[in-house]
C-alpha cells in the first residue's frame, strides 16, 4: 500500500528519540513524527506522550524523493485539535460590549484603590 500525502493511517510506535518518534506504517514502511507534530502543547520529552508499541493515528504530511515520510499526530484528528474553534462565533459588537464592561470594572477597582491611598507620605502624622 503506497503512502499518499494527506492520508490518515494507523501505525505503531517503533522507536522514540529526543527529536520525535518513528512509526511503522501499514505495508511495512516507516515514518517520523517530529516532536513539534506530537501534540498541540509544548512537548519537552516525547516519552511523556508516547511509548514504544503504542498504536497511533498519523497524517502523512511529507514524502521526500528519497522515501522519507513525515508524519503528524496532531493533524491526524483536526476536530480534537482545536476545541476552541467549535465554539459559536461571537460578533464584534458582543466582544466590544464585553471588553467595555470588563474595562469599566477594572477602572472602578483602580479608582477605589487610589482613593484609599490618597494623602501621600505621612498623611497620618500630626504636625508639631
Amino acid at each position: 500500500m503506497p503512502i499518499e500525502l494527506g492520508s490518515v493511517v494507523e501505525g505503531v510506535v517503533t522507536g522514540i528519540t529526543n527529536f520525535g518518534a518513528f512509526i511503522e506504517l501499514p505495508g511495512g514502511g516507516t515514518g517520523l513524527v517530529h516532536i513539534s507534530e506530537i501534540a498541540e502543547v509544548y512537548v519537552k520529552d516525547v516519552n511523556d506522550f508516547l511509548k514504544t508499541n503504542d498504536r497511533v493515528s498519523v497524517k502523512v504530511i511529507s514524502v521526500d524523493p528519497r522515501g522519507k515520510v513525515g508524519l503528524s499526530i496532531k493533524q491526524a484528528n483536526p476536530s480534537a485539535r482545536n476545541p476552541q474553534k467549535k465554539r459559536l462565533k461571537v460578533s464584534f459588537e458582543d466582544k466590544l460590549a464585553k471588553f467595555l464592561k470588563e474595562s469599566e470594572e477594572r477602572q472602578q477597582v483602580l479608582k477605589r484603590s487610589t482613593e484609599v491611598k490618597r494623602g501621600g507620605r505621612g498623611s497620618g502624622r500630626k504636625m508639631e
